[in-house]
C-alpha cells in the first residue's frame, strides 16, 4: 500500500498486479509505504476501510482519500499465482504448485475446500465496495498500463515509468474448456468487474 498525503491518494496493492514495480517506482515519493507484513502490504479494501480510513479521517483530519487499484484479467491473475508458486523456495511446502498442472491448480481453486497452494482469494472480493460507501475510485486494467500511468503522472505531477520486477518463469497455462467455463461461472464477479473496465472507473 502506498499513501500520498497531499495528493489525497491511496494505492492498494492487489497481489499479482505489478504493485511491486509500482512501489519501486513511487516509494521514494510516497508519504507512507507499507511493505510488511503481507496482510497490511496487500490490505484489501475492507481492511483499508476498517483500519486505515478511520486513522486518516479521525486522527489525521483527512476527510477524503481517493483509492486506486489495478486489476488483472482473472485467468492471467491465476496464472501469475500458479507460476509464482512454482518457484524453488516453495518446494516441499503446502503452497507449492510444483508438479501440478495449471488446469489442476484452477480446479483446486474452484473446490469448496481449497488446498493451501490454491488458496489465493479473489480480486473482486479484494476490491468489493463497503456498506459505508468506501470504494475504489480509480480502477485500471493491468494489461493496459498507459491509462494508469497517465493518471498517476497527472495526479503526482511527474512522469512515471515502470521496470519489470518479481517476474516468474514461464509455464503452460492451458485450461480445458470445461474448467474455463466453470471458472467463469463460479467467479463471474471477477470477470464482470474486469470487463467493466473498458473505460476507467
Amino acid at each position: 500500500m502506498l499513501v500520498f498525503w497531499k495528493e489525497k491518494l491511496v494505492i492498494l496493492a492487489v497481489p499479482k498486479t505489478g504493485t511491486t514495480a509500482l512501489a519501486k517506482a513511487l516509494g521514494s515519493s510516497a508519504d507512507i509505504i507499507i511493505n510488511d507484513p503481507p496482510e497490511l502490504k496487500h490490505a484489501p479494501l475492507y481492511r483499508y476501510n476498517r483500519f486505515f480510513r478511520p486513522m486518516f479521517e479521525k486522527a489525521c483530519k483527512q476527510e477524503h482519500m481517493d483509492v486506486m487499484a489495478i486489476m488483472r484479467e482473472p485467468v492471467s491473475w491465476l496464472g501469475s499465482w500458479y507460476r509464482y508458486r512454482q518457484r524453488g523456495f516453495l518446494d516441499g511446502k503446502p503452497t507449492s504448485t510444483r508438479g501440478i498442472s495449471f488446469d489442476e491448480f484452477v480446479q483446486a481453486y474452484l473446490s469448496d475446500d481449497r488446498p493451501p497452494f490454491a488458496n489465493v482469494g479473489s480480486q473482486a472480493k479484494f476490491l468489493e465496495p463497503r456498506p459505508n460507501g468506501t470504494q475504489v475510485s480509480h480502477l485500471f486494467r493491468y494489461e493496459a498500463p498507459a491509462r494508469m500511468l497517465a493518471f498517476l503522472s497527472e495526479r503526482l505531477g511527474r512522469e512515471i515509468s515502470l521496470d519489470q520486477v518479481n517476474v516468474s518463469s514461464q509455464a503452460d497455462l492451458t485450461l480445458s474448456a470445461e474448467t474455463r467455463t466453470r471458472l467463469q461461472t463460479v467467479h463471474s464477479a471477477d470477470f464482470s468487474l474486469y470487463e467493466s473496465l473498458n473505460d476507467p472507473i
